[in-house]
């Protein structure tokens, strides 16, 4: 393997491409983005060695596709198109089935392999690429078995050099239980980051009583709408789903707290902390 070329030089793509640079200097790894100054970036930042198009990709040998999820389903085919026959391209992103099935005839379907690195921060952009944001992470591969075995072992090889985790999954499930596990997470972070500012209208002084439990709950407000609202839009059965599990738990807590039913809110405080056990289990 010698010319790499990730497609979205972010912060997912930007910090794949410093950890593979890390563990294989000999590789040139080329940057393709619609945003010319994201490449001007990520070349100053050393995130990327040059800047590419498309027209350079017959020379890929591995090509990481890190761009918002609706574009990724269009753009995905015409990468294939493209590529040789040797080469690797996998995405990162975080729905499934819609990139699985923008691809399932399509010739070139063994050069592909859906994988969702479980990891990242709030933070976009080349700037925000840092080293070692994939150690101890997860790395869901979907439809392993339709990739060819040789690229399997090439990608294999990169995701545990890099300090992954693999776990497969098929692309239902992984887009069901990444809407618990993930896009929920975003959307509670979002709205109670929308409740403070309205709030905070007629309460000025309510950021500076801000302690780090309200900075650790927001921070994932501070997330790339760009990114976030084609996630929500692909998984919107899932997201509709666990969205109205979550409001009934919260209308229940409400419902406690009107009927000052304090046993029970100590209750189900005391039975929620079991998770973290579970939590401790996966770390």
């Amino acid at each position: 393997m010698k010319n790499v070329y990730v497609i979205g030089v972010g912060l997912i793509g930007g910090s794949m491409a410093l950890d593979i640079k890390a563990l294989h200097s000999e590789l040139i790894i080329f940057g393709i983005d619609t945003n010319e100054a994201h490449l001007e970036e990520a070349i100053q930042l050393k995130v990327i060695d040059s800047k590419a198009t498309y027209s350079d990709l017959k020379q890929a040998d591995l090509v990481i596709l890190s761009i918002p999820v609706d574009t990724a389903v269009i753009e995905l085919p015409k990468i294939l198109d493209l590529v040789s026959d040797a080469c690797l391209v996998f995405d990162v992103g975080s729905t499934k089935m819609d990139i699985c099935k923008a691809v399932e005839k399509h010739p070139k379907r063994r050069n592909f392999l859906a994988a969702h690195p479980i990891s990242g921060t709030e933070f976009s952009g080349p700037k925000a690429a840092i080293h070692n944001l994939y150690k101890n992470k997860t790395n869901i591969i979907c439809e392993v078995e339709k990739t060819a075995f040789k690229l399997q072992e090439m990608a294999l090889k990169l995701f545990i050099g890099i300090g992954m985790r693999i776990r497969y999954m098929n692309p239902v499930a992984h887009d069901k239980h990444i809407a618990y596990v993930s896009h929920l997470s975003h959307i509670s972070s979002f709205m109670l980051g929308k409740t403070v500012i309205e709030k905070e209208k007629n309460e000025r002084d309510i950021f500076d009583m801000a302690g780090s439990g309200f900075e650790s709950t927001v921070r994932l407000a501070k997330s790339s709408p760009e990114m976030w609202t084609p996630i929500f839009k692909q998984n919107k059965a899932n997201v509709v789903e666990i969205l109205e599990e979550y409001i009934q738990n919260l209308t229940k807590f409400k419902e406690f707290m009107e009927a000052d039913d304090f046993e029970e809110i100590y209750n189900e405080m005391k039975n929620i902390n079991h998770i973290k056990d579970i939590l401790n289990g996966i770390n």
